[in-house]
């Protein structure tokens, strides 16, 4: 028996977004990130779905075990790179790419002289992974990498000056560099389009969000991929007065219509959504009252005609942006994504 918490998957909303990545950027190849489930979309699932890719990025070993395991034999860049020397013969045996970002990394590889497929990682300055850039050229002999890369830190902030020094300090650092760049991020893609270079690394705009914080998915012609749905288990009248939910942090003004679905924290959806926060329900934009708790949400539906219990009620997704939700949680679209949990049954719709 399911509770009722659905998560469907818009598989040709995926291929829509895809296509828009092809658009923007004809000339470079896509490496889709799936990292964390496929930003909690379904590791196998997405990565099946897009095969249409140049290659997959993922965050880690154990990740890419479980693709290569399920029969995926696309090429396979793991972010991270390897954790341990032990490591290095599975990702020749499983022709596994890995990110090198680090001086121990190069130490082992050069001790299990093992051939492998590498992408180089540099810091331009994100400062979080990868060699500074003065030393691109010693560690670019060193690794013979197929890719050199670096992170953007705020391409998602459109005025911010900051990425656009990134991508000039990385150009220059590389500019002898006889091999394959990889810079742009979503946002870096739609932002920066002369920064696209060989590899663009698209993730967040594959699934239909936003990467930025005030220009919607439906502006950059995205789909929401990701529709969470609930079900609406029990309506009550209240009175004026009568508090709703743990501490009562709600108070009725006047004589409401209070209806219950069964989702909560414990299914990822965000606890910190404040009062006020809509679901869709008939296609009416409902408040939250109350707090999130567990395993069920409280909703006003003092304005919705003929709900009954059983009714399906949209948390985000087709109709009401998962980044509004974001918002209202005082989060990003990333999180509440990622943070699905395994008790929501998920449905793949071609």
């Amino acid at each position: 028996m399911s509770r009722g918490a659905i998560a469907k998957i818009n598989l040709s909303a995926l291929q829509h977004n895809l296509a828009v990545v092809r658009a923007l950027a004809p000339k470079s190849k896509i490496l889709a990130m799936i990292k964390s489930r496929a930003y909690g979309h379904g590791l196998i699932e997405m990565a099946r779905a897009l095969s249409g890719a140049d290659g997959l990025g993922v965050a880690c070993l154990e990740e890419a075990m479980v693709l290569r395991e399920a029969g995926i034999k696309n090429q396979l860049i793991a972010m991270s790179g390897f954790f341990e020397a032990s490591e290095i013969p599975l990702f020749e045996q499983h022709d596994i790419t890995a990110v090198i970002h680090n001086p121990e990394q190069v130490k082992m590889l050069t001790t299990a002289k093992i051939p492998l497929n590498c992408w180089l990682k540099l810091d331009s300055g994100m400062h979080r992974l990868g060699f500074p850039l003065k030393e691109a050229e010693e560690v670019f002999a060193q690794v013979k990498p197929s890719v050199v890369m670096t992170h953007l830190a705020t391409a998602d902030e459109i005025d911010n000056q900051d990425a656009q020094a990134q991508i000039s300090k990385f150009n220059h650092a590389v500019k002898n560099l006889k091999t394959e760049f990889s810079i742009t991020n979503s946002a870096g893609v739609i932002v920066f389009p002369e920064a696209q270079k060989n590899w663009v690394r698209p993730g967040i705009m594959l699934y239909g969000a936003s990467p930025f914080a005030h220009k919607t998915a439906q502006e950059l012609n995205l789909q929401p991929v990701m529709t969470l749905q609930a079900q609406l288990i029990s309506i009550h009248e209240q009175q004026a007065g009568d508090k709703i939910g743990y501490g009562g942090t709600y108070t009725c003004e006047k004589p409401m219509t209070i209806g219950t679905l069964a989702i909560g924290y414990g299914d990822g959806y965000p606890r910190h959504a404040r009062n006020g926060t809509p679901v869709l329900i008939h296609g009416q934009r409902c408040p939250i009252v109350g707090r999130v708790s567990m395993d069920l949400i409280t909703v006003d539906l003092s304005n919705v005609e003929n709900a009954k219990i059983g009714d399906r009620v949209i948390m985000w997704g087709e109709g009401l942006p998962v980044e509004e939700i974001a918002a209202c949680a005082g989060t990003i679209s990333y999180e509440l994504l990622c943070d699905v949990s395994a008790r929501v049954k998920f449905e793949y719709i071609p």
